[in-house]
């Protein structure tokens, strides 16, 4: 079976998650290829033993970059996209040449992505009533109407029974959660009384690190943040960790968080919105304590009082009370940490993943749907 991978982005989550398929994927036996943006991308697939290739589509409007495409997936049995211009013309495409056609949905756009899980979520501040009614009445047709090319894979089941709520066939959403690897060490640091709280996303609203430094000033035990990411919001969260007093250190994007993650004693998700963040799958696989909020697909990674701590979304004086508690003991840390580790290996392994995937695609390939 011939498996084409679709890509058009540099960078993010999908790709992460991409590098952890498509090598285990080939591994079952299909023959695989990524198309992917970049010559670089390109060359850090084919040091993964894929074969790749850079076919760049740089807007919605590249109908150039789009074409290139076509060549690439002759005799493709399933053709599987993984950004937003990926799913519009490689799923085009990919049922031209009558293959299978599969599209991660990995997101939201994030003034809606408040409402997976939560419909009665504010919307952010600065957006019109516009921009949402498009989102809803507009963008969510567009993606239904898609998938009817084929089938959606959903990270999370908050996003697939969100999809489905809004129109998605529910015989065409399929729920596969990201997979990685497990830390077999996943030991901590010694400290010096000092706890060190660490977050790995981007820096937008949607993401509550506004919420984190809030939370990090009414903590009563010491704490240090460490901050990975970038967005438009940096500079303003800079300027309120100074106003607020709040020890934190803004790191920028890291495409390799094995090293950050290895000295932090806890990871904190503060999102006012989420899917299901590798973030928070990459923190248990290392073996460490996961404080997250109750939105989309998070409570299904963090077991509240088992692997980690739950906290509503947008109450820092909630997020400081769970971070203090996990400050006072670091045995209680590691247990949950280990149980964390645990459920990554019972539940959200990379190959545990990919053999549900490459099932899905046999499936498809088996069935004339």
């Amino acid at each position: 079976m011939r498996v084409v991978y679709v890509s058009t982005i540099e960078r993010g989550g999908p790709l992460t998650h991409l590098r952890q398929l498509a090598p285990r994927v080939a591994a079952a036996g299909m023959d695989v290829r990524v198309l992917c943006a970049s010559e670089e991308l390109a060359e850090s697939f084919r040091r993964l033993d894929v074969p790749a290739v850079a076919v760049p589509v740089r807007h919605k409007l590249d109908l150039a970059g789009a074409a290139a495409l076509w060549p690439h997936l002759e005799d493709a049995d399933v053709v599987h996209t993984h950004d937003r211009r990926a799913g519009l013309f490689g799923r085009l495409a990919g049922r031209a040449r009558r293959a299978r056609v599969v599209h991660t949905l990995h997101g939201m756009p994030e003034e809606i992505a408040a409402r997976i899980g939560r419909e009665d979520a504010p919307d952010p501040p600065g957006v019109s009533r516009g921009r949402i009614a498009w989102l809803v009445q507009g963008y969510l047709r567009v993606e239904s109407a898609l998938t009817r090319l084929g089938h959606v894979v959903a990270p999370s089941q908050a996003m697939a029974d969100f999809m489905v709520a809004h129109g998605f066939p529910a015989r065409l959403v399929h729920v596969i959660p990201y997979g990685v690897e497990v830390d077999a060490n996943g030991a901590r640091p010694a400290r010096d009384g000092v706890m060190v709280a660490g977050v790995a996303a981007n820096l937008e609203h949607w993401k509550g690190i506004d919420v984190l430094l809030e939370a990090a000033r009414l903590a009563r035990r010491p704490l240090r943040l460490e901050i990975y990411g970038t967005g438009s919001l940096w500079d303003e969260l800079e300027r309120q960790s100074r106003e607020l007093g709040v020890e934190a250190r803004f790191h920028g994007f890291v495409s390799d968080m094995t090293g950050p993650l290895a000295a932090l004693d806890v990871l904190v998700q503060p999102s006012r919105a989420d899917n299901l963040p590798l973030a928070i799958l990459e923190a248990m696989a290392a073996g460490l304590p996961v404080v997250g909020t109750r939105v989309g697909g998070i409570p299904e990674l963090v077991l509240d009082g088992e692997t980690g701590v739950l906290v509503e979304p947008e109450r820092p004086e909630a997020l400081a009370a769970a971070l203090d508690s996990l400050a006072e003991s670091a045995e209680r840390r590691d247990e949950l940490g280990r149980r964390g580790q645990e459920r990554v290996r019972q539940r959200f392994s990379a190959d545990g993943i990919a053999a549900r995937t490459v099932a899905l695609y046999e499936e498809l390939c088996g069935s004339s749907t």
